[in-house]
């Protein structure tokens, strides 16, 4: 009988309710607790969305539906782990419950599309660390996903479906946006900017676009320059453009999160109605099954690999 694959479903983590907030923070500052200002601003946001993000709950049906999937379409079976960077399960734990378990092989997928060194990097750096620790399992860590077919398919349909929502679609600008980084990785030769690039130019390809641009968002509050320019000010930029409507495609996240939820739901739609902008936002991937089916297609292409 052919021993199950072990498959390591990563994110970011997120608090499952107000009284996480500090841990998940501290440790996000990498074990530096914030200042009670800082506390404080990042309680009043997830207030703002209800009282608690739903990234947990999504993440976990994305994981199940994922190993699902997988274990219905005739291929090897799965044995699912989730890991998160900043809460409970953490990716150690869970590499270290595979060991436990018996497997041997696994695969490990980031619940982002994008690859950066600071981001998918540090996931996989810490896979491959506790690994070794615990002498296996043998992992084969998936890098990027973002050009994977069918997720622009629906990545697509996002998109199309957003601008059935405005007045004059032809005359709509879309922006496309990711998670902004610290400016740092335009020296290292980091591929997340040139990947962003890639995803929404085949978008905007598929549907013709007339008007398309790309942004940031959720930059960290550093003193270090983050890449820009970020999404607010790029509302006002295009409005001073005459733009009237605009798409915003966050297609650097695949579920309702903070980011998503008070960062353009509320931050950006309050600069929006300021302007007097019709702001529109592409929905989330989520638990969609079109978008999991496109994540095991990326699974299966991956364990083929020598």
């Amino acid at each position: 009988m052919t021993k199950p694959l072990g498959l390591l479903v990563m994110a970011y983590g997120t608090p499952r309710s107000l009284d996480e907030v500090l841990p998940y923070y501290t440790d996000i500052r990498r074990g530096r607790p914030p200042s009670e200002e800082q506390l404080n601003d990042l309680v009043r946001r997830y207030q703002a969305i209800g009282g608690v993000s739903p990234l947990a709950e999504i993440t976990t049906r994305q994981a199940e539906g994922l190993a699902r999937i997988l274990n219905e379409d005739g291929g090897r079976p799965v044995q699912m782990y989730q890991g998160m960077k900043h809460t409970r399960p953490f990716i150690a734990d869970a590499v270290e419950q595979m060991v436990k378990d018996g497997i041997e092989e696994a695969i490990g997928i980031v619940l982002a599309p994008h690859y950066s060194t600071m981001s998918i990097g540090t996931y996989h750096s810490k896979v491959r660390e506790t690994a070794e620790q615990f002498g296996g399992p043998r992992f084969k860590l998936i890098n990027e996903w973002h050009m994977e077919p069918t997720f622009l398919d629906v990545l697509t349909q996002r998109v199309d479906e957003a601008l059935t929502k405005c007045a004059n679609r032809d005359e709509a600008m879309v922006v496309f946006s990711a998670h902004s980084l610290p400016e740092r990785i335009l020296q290292m030769n980091d591929p997340y900017v040139d990947q962003l690039h890639e995803s929404g130019n085949e978008v905007a390809r598929r549907l013709n676009l007339k008007h398309f641009t790309f942004g940031w968002q959720s930059a960290g509050r550093t003193n270090e320059p983050w890449l820009g320019p970020d999404i607010l000010d790029l509302l006002r930029d295009l409005k001073k453009q005459g733009f009237a409507e605009i798409v915003s495609c966050s297609q650097g996240f695949v579920a309702d999160h903070l980011e998503v939820l008070y960062d353009i739901d509320i931050e950006a739609q309050q600069v929006a109605k300021e302007l007097g902008v019709h702001l529109v936002r592409t929905r989330q991937m989520n638990d969609d099954p079109a978008f999991l089916k496109a994540l095991a297609n990326v699974v299966r292409r991956i364990e083929r690999e020598e």
